[in-house]
């Protein structure tokens, strides 16, 4: 019999995790009350300290910032722009080509 991975919301591991820090309750105890595993809670717990409120974006996905995402943007739009410009150098030498 299989066992099926249990997916949990940005908001559900949110509220969890901001609960488990304001309880005066353990990790254990929190994640008891909420019918999830302790591990989970723990790492959820240690993502939220590290990203704040960036963290668990879900499905391999990043929460970016608007300057990062704006930064990601540029980068891309930079790499399709040299590339037009090295296809046009091509076209440019073969047409101009003397025969």
């Amino acid at each position: 019999m299989e066992k099926k991975k249990r997916q949990y919301t940005q908001e559900f591991k949110k509220e969890a995790v901001e609960y488990s820090l304001s309880s005066e309750k353990t990790t254990e105890e929190v994640a008891r009350d909420l019918g999830i595993s302790p591990h989970n809670l723990s790492r959820w717990r240690r993502e939220y300290r590290k990203c704040g409120e960036l963290s668990f974006p879900g499905h391999g996905k990043e929460n970016l910032t608007p300057q990062e995402e704006e930064n990601r943007r540029l980068k891309k739009e930079l790499t399709d722009t040299q590339i037009e410009r090295d296809i046009l150098k091509k076209a440019l030498a073969i047409f101009t080509k003397k025969r």
